[in-house]
């Protein structure tokens, strides 16, 4: 990093330094669940791993939640948590190859293909390093057929890799989030085990998805503390600390990303370039040394020398992000924090202010979320079992086990559960923003 970017992050670390000790945070209860899905050879390899809704533009309360299963592919549920369609992830193109692998899901609307506005849903393929898009077809969900139908390219390239033998080292496409400037459409993706971040526009190639890069950029892959001393993020060797939980206001072209070991930085993106990134909050374990354990292979912190430059909010691994749209700016960006089972939320506007966090529990209809890696949120109601708006989470510890076999899946909230929990209750805004109308 240069002297400059520096002296910005250790002002911006002492800001957040001086912040005050979080509340407790406030507990919630899903509404509804998705079926447990189960990562071994029974189970179809599948591991959920990141959601997105797409809003029915006739009929709400019809509306889908897209979520990745890694190997296993996509599902595709209704609001009641019911699977309507399963897509499976590319097989292995060769013996050695590895398959096709989804990680994280965003949705694209009105996207400009073949002359016709499509809405789209985007997948990153960590296994084979691609971006897939799915169109969505309100016509056939409404006559109760499979509403989404692979669109991709044919000659869609690598989006890191520079070959396929490079592809198959998995240093890969993994975190993804999109949104619009006028009628144009771009994806941010993330690398696995890198801190690289490339900005990607999508293009239709005779009614088919692909894309072109745009931009890249590299987030610190170390940092200088505030007492000169120098610390990289704990990591296995070899791999730098990466990103996966991502999202962009679709209004102020803002993206918001989690990286992992680090915290959450805001970066604004302007004429399809990303600006100085700003590191907003950071996890609790931020400048703690640590050890590599090899017979373990695992990373062990040494908590008795933490000197104390975390942040309070935030407890590694940070996570699934997505962004709360309210009116004339307003709203929030919410963070998973893995390490602890808890969301923090943001404030949209401004400095992003830290609000307060809260815990999705165990209720009535469903067991609380633990590990949460991927989630989103929308403020558009969506008819009779969430008039406010919904928030979905991963659940990355699902119950009732099926006996050793571990299991995930996705949780549904109302927004207005989530907002009026708080002491100070958060806004419900539910027809200032259209994710509809983005762009």
């Amino acid at each position: 990093m240069s002297a400059s970017a520096l002296t910005a992050l250790a002002a911006a670390l002492s800001v957040v330094a001086a912040s005050p000790a979080a509340p407790q945070p406030v507990p919630v209860t899903a509404r509804v669940e998705t079926p447990v899905v189960h990562d071994d050879e029974t189970g179809g390899n599948a591991d959920a791993d990141d959601p997105a809704v797409w809003v029915d533009p006739t009929r709400p309360g019809r509306s889908l939640v897209i979520g990745t299963l890694k190997e296993g592919g996509l599902d595709v549920y209704g609001l009641d948590g019911r699977r309507l369609q399963h897509i499976a992830a590319p097989p292995a193109p060769g013996e050695d190859a590895a398959p096709g692998r989804f990680n994280n899901v965003d949705l694209v609307y009105g996207f400009d293909l073949d002359g016709r506005p499509t809405d789209l849903a985007v997948v990153s393929d960590r296994g084979r390093d691609r971006i897939r898009a799915y169109a969505i077809d309100p016509a056939a969900l409404a006559a109760g057929r499979a509403p989404l139908r692979d669109v991709t390219a044919a000659d869609v390239t690598p989006v890191f890799a520079a070959d396929e033998a490079e592809v198959d080292e998995q240093t890969t496409s993994y975190g993804l989030t999109a949104y619009r400037d006028g009628d144009d459409a771009y994806v941010v993706v993330s690398q696995r085990e890198r801190s690289r971040l490339r900005l990607l526009e999508l293009e239709d190639r005779g009614g088919r998805v692909g894309y072109r890069t745009e931009d890249t950029l590299d987030l610190p892959q170390s940092f200088t503390l505030p007492n000169g001393t120098a610390w990289r993020p704990c990591a296995d060797p070899g791999e730098l600390p990466q990103v996966e939980g991502m999202a962009v206001d679709q209004e102020e072209h803002v993206l918001y990303a989690a990286q992992e070991a680090v915290g959450l930085w805001r970066v604004e993106i302007d004429d399809e370039e990303f600006e100085r990134p700003e590191l907003l909050d950071r996890v609790r374990q931020y400048g703690t040394p640590w050890t590599y354990d090899e017979a373990e292979e695992e990373c062990v912190l040494d908590a008795a020398h933490d000197p104390g430059f975390g942040g309070r909010h935030l407890s590694a691994d940070a996570e699934g992000v997505t962004v709360y749209h309210g009116e004339d700016g307003a709203g929030y960006v919410l963070a998973s924090s893995q390490g602890d089972n808890t969301f923090a939320v943001y404030a949209r506007e401004g400095a992003n202010a830290y609000l307060g966090s809260f815990a999705v529990t165990d209720g009535p209809a469903t067991d609380g979320v633990q590990h949460s890696d991927g989630s989103t949120v929308v403020n558009v109601p969506l008819g009779a079992a969430f008039p406010k708006g919904l928030l979905v989470t991963h659940d990355g510890e699902a119950t009732p086990a099926d006996g050793d076999r571990e299991g995930t899946n996705f949780k549904f909230t109302r927004w207005d559960d989530i907002a009026g929990a708080f002491p100070a209750p958060l806004t419900v805004d539910t027809d200032s923003f259209d994710p509809r109308d983005a762009g």
